[in-house]
């Protein structure tokens, strides 16, 4: 019995190890390569559980195929108008093809020295056909940046295709100067606002002026508008009370001339006035009424002598006949 149950734990243990040895699962997140006696003969890119036959006869590869990022080093690239930049990019990519990633880089460190110099070599190229302006530039429709990082993908993505992955984003992380150059450049950088500055100033000004110009034209049209309206008004009101007038006149003569006079006491008498009139004058007819209608004639060489308005007196003064006419 002891050596039957030494056997049956033998052959579960060789059955473990079998199982062990033959059986292996491929992840969601990988690719599996198997080879046979180091040559590929089926890759696995569905995620479960399979079998092949123990090492040393077949071997599994695993290659990961999520989206991985590299971090390209700061270097140093002359732009399309002869400025030195310090660039800093990274890139992430991707394992499409297991086989062919396995054929030709085998592993993901020499994956990524492949990677360095496309990307490198992109950059260069692509920085090389832009000036630096359209790089960095407060003015958004000069910029070519988004452009220039598309052409710089695209071309990595086609050139590392037959490496078996794929670039599927380039992004720049830092753009700075070289120290040496910093001053220049920042110079330059100043020169350009103040000029920019300047013109908007006189884009400003010149907007002003015209819109200055503008309104007071207006306002004098408007003015002129005004005034002619007044004119016109002012005709029409004394064209009505000279037809008011005429009207009242023609109803009671007598009555409108005393209004008149009532009107011209108003106008030119107040408590500082003082008039020399003929005794027979009309104004005074109202005044001193016995002078021309109940009193009898009085010579016109007298003069009337009016005090103020507000106590008027009429008194016959005699002229000299040295001061008469």
């Amino acid at each position: 019995m002891k050596i039957v149950r030494n056997i049956i734990l033998v052959l579960v243990a060789l059955g473990f190890l079998a199982v062990n040895l033959m059986l292996f699962q491929v992840d969601a997140t990988e690719a599996a390569v198997v080879t046979q006696f180091g040559e590929p003969v089926r890759t696995l890119t569905t995620p479960g559980l399979y079998v092949k036959f123990p090492d040393p006869i077949q071997s599994v590869v695993r290659i990961n195929t999520q989206l991985q990022v590299y971090n390209l080093p700061r270097t140093e690239f002359l732009t399309g108008d002869q400025n030195n930049i310090l660039l800093e990019a990274y890139a992430t990519w991707q394992v499409t093809d297991p086989l062919l990633f396995l054929q030709t880089v085998r592993d993901p460190i020499n994956a990524q020295t492949r990677l360095a110099d496309v990307i490198a070599s992109e950059i260069g190229s692509a920085l090389g056909q832009v000036e630096l302006r359209q790089l960095v530039s407060t003015d958004t429709s000069q910029v070519r940046l988004p452009e220039t990082l598309t052409t710089i993908t695209e071309a990595a993505a086609e050139r590392t295709l037959g490496f078996g992955f794929t670039v599927s984003d380039v992004r720049f992380r830092e753009l700075t100067f070289p120290q040496a150059n910093l001053t220049s450049v920042f110079q330059r950088m100043r020169s350009e606002r103040e000029a920019i500055a300047r013109q908007l100033r006189s884009e400003g000004t010149e907007q002003a002026a015209t819109i200055r110009a503008n309104a007071e034209a207006e306002a004098a049209q408007i003015r002129a508008d005004a005034q002619q309206e007044a004119a016109e008004i002012r005709g029409r009101a004394d064209a009505d009370a000279i037809a008011i007038y005429a009207a009242a006149f023609g109803q009671d003569p007598e009555f409108y001339q005393f209004l008149r006079t009532l009107q011209a006491y108003g106008t030119f008498i107040d408590e500082n006035t003082t008039l020399i009139l003929p005794s027979n004058s009309e104004l005074l007819s109202y005044l001193n009424p016995t002078s021309n209608r109940s009193a009898p004639q009085v010579n016109a060489n007298e003069q009337t002598s009016i005090a103020p308005a507000s106590e008027v007196t009429v008194t016959p003064t005699p002229i000299p006949a040295s001061q008469g006419g």
